[in-house]
């Protein structure tokens, strides 16, 4: 029960420096600024579906992925720590990583008239939250779970983020109002510190493999 704790917790808590809801919350807010409390839930509700369904079905199918390209787990490793470092030195400097959603798509979509579904899953679930760097974390995370209670535990972690987002842009404006600028962008050098460690021993990891060492 103890692993399978300190397991959870070291895949939640990755997940959400990864997809660091907190960090988009201005733009959420500046996506549904025009809309009604109850509009903004709707919103919240179906990104949040959207993250735990293209995670689930990501942490599912990795391994047929893998085995489709031919490419080994150790191979994926290093390159989706490679992609989680590139993220993690773009939030340490206090800006939303460009590998998730680009300037340009964050005024295209805050200024052209879309419908509910398609803000909440684009731009907001893919790639805002649930990105390369979230989808390469549950593959491999999936792909190493030896036993039914790991894998488990992976999708329940995802499962728990997805309420996480929820919880979160359905108190957007409190956040932004408690946290501010400054504090969201605090939190969001504080999540990218975290996800550069993750990254760095992501890389190791998949060195030891490859070279077995």
């Amino acid at each position: 029960m103890i692993e399978f704790l300190k397991l959870f917790v070291l895949l939640y808590g990755g997940l959400f420096a990864i997809t660091n809801p907190i960090g988009a919350v201005p733009v959420f807010l500046s996506i549904t600024h025009e809309l009604s409390s109850k509009e903004r839930k709707e919103i919240a509700t179906k990104t949040a579906l959207t993250v735990v369904a293209t995670l689930f079905t990501f942490a599912l199918i990795g391994q047929w992925i893998f085995k489709f390209f031919g490419s080994s787990v150790d191979a994926f490793a290093i390159a989706g720590g490679i992609l989680l470092f590139k993220m993690a030195m773009e939030m340490l400097s206090g800006k939303l990583s460009s590998v998730k959603i680009s300037r340009e798509e964050t005024e295209e979509f805050g200024e052209e008239a879309v419908t509910l579904e398609e803000v909440a899953i684009i731009p907001l679930a893919i790639p805002l939250i649930s990105g390369p760097g979230a989808i390469t974390t549950v593959m491999l995370y999936m792909a190493r779970s030896d036993s039914l209670p790991h894998r488990l535990t992976v999708l329940f972690s995802i499962f728990a983020v997805g309420l996480t987002v929820w919880l979160i842009f359905c108190s957007a404006n409190r956040i932004k109002s408690a946290l501010g600028r400054v504090g969201i962008k605090v939190m969001t050098r504080m999540m990218g510190l975290i996800l550069t460690s993750m990254a760095v021993q992501m890389i190791i990891n998949g060195i030891r493999g490859a070279f077995g060492l």
